[in-house]
């Protein structure tokens, strides 16, 4: 990178982060460039009229003026996640970098309790482009996933044969051949299973939290499934 785009992109930065600061060792490691390079070119900035100041204290760091910022952003957890779906289409294009920088933007400008849990949902849905569209009872699953609640699911499987059963989810997959699956643990298998969604024929949330299981840890089972996942930031 450039002296002159990595000017423009420390601006970017500041404005996804502003009103909060951001140490001149972490733009550093951003930029891998050393901490003298980011003072000079904060001081450069500031030499051209960019609204930057400097934040004493422990957490401080550079701040970009909040009148440069975006006011707070009353996007849900699942608003936000659809957005990042939405701007993650556009990453093999040459508009990928624009699309990062949009995203930080939204991102940082969701109050913090709600930017968390668009993080903690992004991390449970995994896409892939020839995906179809969601079925229905994935609104369900959603809220199931946000809220980690067990779920009870009708389930028909390949051979026409339905049963009931508690599932605690784990995450969404995109897979090849077009379908989604929610993955996690089936009590009744006592196993980690794959649920083609087109398949549940009804789900329904219960008031029963969830145990904490990580996506990794069934990274075996779907590795021919998942391609790619979305991201936050």
């Amino acid at each position: 990178m450039n002296r002159t785009d990595r000017l423009y992109a420390l601006v970017e930065e500041l404005r996804a982060v502003s009103p909060r600061a951001r140490p001149a060792r972490e733009l550093a490691a951003r930029f891998e460039v050393s901490t003298r390079t980011v003072e000079r070119d904060i001081a450069a900035l500031q030499q051209s009229g960019v609204p930057i100041y400097a934040e004493p204290g422990r957490r401080g760091g550079y701040v970009l003026d909040k009148s440069m910022s975006l006011p707070p952003l009353n996007f849900t957890p699942a608003e936000a996640v659809a957005v990042a779906v939405a701007l993650g289409r556009a990453e093999d294009s040459p508009l990928a970098s624009h699309a990062r920088s949009a995203l930080r933007k939204l991102v940082a400008a969701m109050p913090s309790p709600e930017e968390a849990k668009a993080r903690d949902l992004a991390a449970r849905i995994h896409l892939v482009a020839e995906a179809e569209p969601y079925p229905r009872a994935s609104k369900v699953i959603e809220q199931a996933l946000l809220r980690r609640r067990v779920l009870r699911i009708e389930y028909e499987d390949s051979k026409g044969r339905t049963t009931v059963r508690e599932v605690e989810p784990t995450v969404f997959v995109g897979g090849r051949g077009g379908h989604w699956y929610l993955v996690g643990m089936c009590r009744l298998r006592q196993d980690a299973r794959l649920f083609r969604l087109d398949r549940i024929r009804r789900a329904e949330e219960t008031d029963e939290t969830s145990p904490e299981h990580s996506p990794d840890r069934f990274s075996p089972d779907v590795s021919d499934v998942i391609l790619w996942n979305v991201d936050l930031g």
